[in-house]
């Protein structure tokens, strides 16, 4: 009788602390959310034209993790985000009656700061790898896709000890779509985004030149689950 309630009691034992360990979990889902930052590049520029102060760009938004594997180290991940991207430089734009013209400023001007900014809805699509288990939360990651960008806000400013100029800028191409490319360990991950279109419209000049500049930008991204 003895060995009987010791054989029950120890099974109980096992039972209760058995029940109080959580079980892995097979259907997890990784990098649901993401915040980044990054230094913006302008490639194709003028003549003359150059990249002044820093040209940053803030990011965020959420993602939808779709694994394509049984391991779950593979997936899809389709998401919706906003963004705000400024682009400094020497180029001033001056609204004159409902036209929009550009010109290099001068050098001899105390150009304190002359800029582009523009707020934008996007739609990151991304080919996702991780080497990641239900148990770890420390993994290598290699995320590839694309990134479509609607501009719905978009300000042109100058500034200088003597003159401040802003206006909403109508010359920006409402839709961009670009490459990207997230690699990295654990919690800090490169980004890139490459542009495969222009940032103005086709028919911007300057001094008679297209403006065919394309943003490049280089950065980090942070995900959460």
């Amino acid at each position: 009788m003895r060995m009987i309630f010791s054989l029950s009691f120890l099974f109980c034992t096992l039972r209760v602390f058995s029940q109080g360990i959580s079980e892995p979990d097979t259907k997890y889902l990784e990098d649901q959310f993401y915040v980044g930052i990054t230094y913006n590049f302008l490639r194709n520029k003028p003549n003359d034209i150059t990249q002044r102060n820093l040209s940053y760009g803030l990011q965020g938004g959420l993602i939808k993790d779709i694994p394509i594997n049984q391991s779950r180290t593979k997936a899809l991940g389709i998401g919706l985000g906003y963004a705000v991207n400024s682009y400094y430089s020497n180029m001033k734009a001056e609204d004159i009656n409902g036209n929009i013209t550009y010109s290099e400023v001068a050098s001899n001007v105390d150009l304190k700061r002359s800029k582009i900014e523009n707020h934008l809805i996007e739609l990151p699509i991304e080919y996702r790898w991780r080497n990641s288990t239900p148990e770890e939360y420390k993994f290598w990651r290699i995320y590839a896709g694309a990134k479509l960008g609607y501009v719905f806000a978009s300000r042109s400013k100058f500034v200088t000890d003597s003159e401040k100029i802003s206006f909403s800028n109508s010359d920006v191409r409402q839709f961009q779509y670009g490459l990207t490319f997230n690699f990295g360990w654990n919690t800090f991950n490169a980004h890139v985004y490459y542009s495969l279109n222009n940032l103005f419209d086709d028919n911007v000049t300057i001094d008679g030149e297209p403006i065919e500049m394309k943003p490049l930008r280089v950065g980090f991204v942070f995900y959460i689950l």
